[in-house]
């Protein structure tokens, strides 16, 4: 697909506002984006279409070669309603299987935490780049974006004026790439810690809506030098935008005034180092599922402040005898990985969701095996509905629905034994969320 010459989006409509805080430290400095349902839009040949494509790992021709990506359709797609379509782009190392599923943080931070927060609403696509990278060697990871655009548009219901990107790092990159070069074809896009302009930077004059995230200790002047091409380029009013203090253990959210419509710019500095998932009040942690900048990237592509179904809120399980929490061995994601207690911090293997009376980590749910007696270790496993994965927490327990035993602690010491046991009140069966 060519560079699409059809008009470009009626833009955001940007409320002035006065300076307005989101949280401790997270100010704005200006009012975000209207919401997209109020953009009209222009149907793609895939609307009213049986589509021929599905879920998962897709290959497709493109500059003479076979590459991949991997598609995620909503679960109640809909082919009379048009569909916003993000492309989320891996880091150099990463693949498109760690963009789709969430990496170690599982669904919760699939496709950077929007797939979650997407409420059904839009089309993702993972891309996977040559040697783990996006070097686009003569623009042909431009030209591979663009015949995945052409492919999915010709099968599936998309609102051509709703097609974003973002990445962490090299997909940082990728994605300034695509603002560069196909400014009419995207929306808008989202770099996270990208080193600057390694994937090239065809034309790079036009404006598209650009949001920058980046940690203060990462080459800051070079994420601050990608922020102000977009400011030059949207027409917005320069400024001295604020930043986090080293130690504050927090973020600032700036949107630029004087913006053309439809084209804001977002900086968004944070007190950390080169990461795509830092957590506020939490020196140097790093967790998807845990992190600001999802909700806060969401905010800024659909212009929603409360985003749609976020999803339960991770936590840890800390035990009342040990002061340590509920950790997946070795941070292991195979089934039958059992369960140990260590000294708590803020990975994703110590990071648990209720839904329901399932508790979800790593992407399986806490299991013991089919009528489990007092003693039997408990371990993680694929989620299926069984009552030996269900837990009642209440009143400091966790008890196992189908035996009706205790979540227990073997000991109080790292790598100490988890097993579920008869139920007697101790403080090794007592467990606080934290």
């Amino acid at each position: 697909m060519g560079h699409r010459k059809t008009l470009r989006k009626a833009g955001w409509l940007v409320a002035a506002a006065a300076l307005i805080f989101s949280g401790p430290g997270v100010a704005s400095a200006q009012a975000p984006p209207a919401s997209a349902g109020q953009i009209s839009a222009t149907a793609t040949p895939g609307c009213g279409k049986a589509p021929t494509l599905r879920n998962g790992n897709q290959t497709i021709q493109t500059s003479g070669k076979t590459r991949s990506f991997i598609l995620s359709i909503p679960d109640n797609y809909d082919n009379t309603k048009q569909y916003r379509l993000v492309f989320g782009f891996h880091w150099l190392g990463g693949t498109s299987d760690q963009v789709a599923g969430g990496g170690s943080d599982g669904a919760v931070y699939a496709y950077y935490g929007l797939k979650p927060l997407s409420n059904n609403s839009t089309i993702f696509v993972a891309p996977q780049g040559f040697n783990n990278g996006w070097g686009n060697s003569g623009g042909e990871d431009v030209k591979f974006v663009d015949d995945m655009i052409s492919r999915i548009e010709n099968d599936l219901c998309v609102d051509t004026t709703q097609l974003f990107s973002l990445g962490f790092s090299y997909g940082g990159s990728m994605s300034i790439s695509l603002a560069c070069s196909r400014p009419t074809v995207f929306r808008a896009i989202a770099a996270i810690a990208s080193p600057g302009e390694i994937s090239g930077c065809a034309g790079g004059t036009a404006p598209v809506a650009y949001m920058g995230i980046h940690g203060i200790n990462d080459n800051i002047g070079g994420g601050r030098g990608q922020r102000d091409r977009w400011v030059r380029n949207n027409g917005c009013t320069p400024q001295n935008a604020p930043e986090p203090g080293p130690n504050s253990r927090t973020h600032i959210t700036t949107y630029y005034s004087g913006c053309k419509t439809g084209y804001p710019v977002v900086w968004a500095p944070f007190d950390g180092g080169h990461q795509q998932g830092p957590v506020d009040g939490c020196g140097g942690c790093e967790s998807g599922a845990r992190s600001w900048v999802k909700t806060e990237v969401w905010k800024f592509f659909t212009g929603d402040t409360t985003p749609p179904n976020p999803g339960p809120t991770p936590f840890r399980l800390r035990g009342e005898a040990s002061s340590r929490c509920l950790d997946v061995n070795g941070a292991g994601t195979a089934n039958g990985t059992q369960m140990i207690v260590w000294d708590c911090h803020t990975n994703a293997n110590q990071q648990f969701t209720q839904n329901g009376q399932t508790l979800q980590v790593t992407g399986k749910c806490l299991d013991v095996p089919n009528n489990a007696g007092s003693g039997t270790r408990v371990r993680i496993w694929d989620c299926n509905g069984g009552a030996n994965q269900n837990w009642n927490v209440a009143n400091g327990t966790v008890t196992n629905v189908q035996s009706g035993l205790c979540l227990t602690a073997g000991g109080t010491n790292n790598g100490a034994a988890v097993t579920v046991a008869t139920c007697q009140g101790g403080t090794n069966q007592r467990w606080a969320k934290a």
